[in-house]
């Protein structure tokens, strides 16, 4: 039976600040592909964030990117969602209103203040360290990104922004203040259902692989969830198969529990 299966990147295809997938990882999903399975990249990261390096390292089916607001498959683009200029400039103003900071994350570009501009130290060292020199402006981001990624400075901060497009955005909690935000109904889900309902294979043929709780929608619509062995608690509390560790040949392991290799 023919399965499509959907994979996290981080803490689940390579382990968290390393762009390089294991041989075993590589060699497991070519041969799941030989063996008729379809294998999809499912992230938060926008392809701007991977185009330059995932799709040469293994050729996967397709991708589903920026929490949902996008989908790849096959070398053409079948759905892109993009905040159009006038709510960009509403969630724009009411980020530097709350002092809230935040990457601003479109297909092509990320868009962010200066360093110095940042309230949180937190987050000026996570823009050091995953974004040092590849943002362009942030009065240029205006009807150019697709989701967000900010880092509250304050709780109470972040409440008031939530409640003010609590019916716009859909919040996806990071964890230590971090959050990844895009439009309302786009989710890792969402674009799961969009690309089977397109290739007309039931939800019961479908399996996500996933470690945090950016996953969480992902393990709610698939047909088998695997919980890669470094995952959160309530990932693997959701889980049909527990694998190993994503540095512990966790995809090779997930895979041949599956039947597909």
């Amino acid at each position: 039976m023919q399965k499509l299966i959907f994979f996290d990147i981080d803490g689940t295809l390579i382990s968290k600040g390393n762009q390089v997938l294991g041989e075993s990882t590589k060699e497991s999903i070519r041969k799941a592909q030989e063996n008729g399975h379809i294998c999809v990249v499912n992230t938060g990261r926008t392809w701007r964030m991977v185009g330059n390096w995932l799709p040469e390292q293994t050729d996967f089916d397709g991708y589903l990117l920026g929490c949902g607001t996008m989908v790849r498959y096959r070398e053409k683009v079948l759905l892109h969602e993009t905040f159009p200029p006038e709510e960009s400039r509403r969630i724009m103003a009411a980020l530097e209103k709350y002092g809230i900071d935040a990457l601003l994350e479109g297909a092509d570009n990320n868009y962010a203040k200066n360093l110095t501009e940042f309230q949180s130290e937190r987050f000026q060292d996570h823009m050091r360290r995953r974004h040092p020199s590849d943002c362009l402006p942030w009065e240029e981001a205006v009807g150019n990104f697709d989701k967000f990624f900010v880092n509250e400075v304050e709780a109470k901060r972040m409440e008031l922004f939530q409640q003010q497009f609590r019916e716009e955005l859909s919040f996806i909690d990071r964890d230590r203040g971090f959050w990844e935000i895009a439009p309302k109904g786009y989710s890792k889900g969402s674009a799961m259902r969009f690309l089977a309902d397109r290739l007309q294979i039931p939800m019961a043929d479908t399996v996500a692989v996933g470690d945090s709780n950016n996953d969480l929608e992902m393990f709610q619509c698939a047909g088998t969830c695997i919980a890669m062995g470094n995952a959160v608690e309530n990932i693997k509390a959701l889980a049909d198969f527990i694998t190993t560790d994503v540095l512990e040949d966790g995809i090779w392991n997930a895979l041949r529990w599956l039947g597909a290799i």
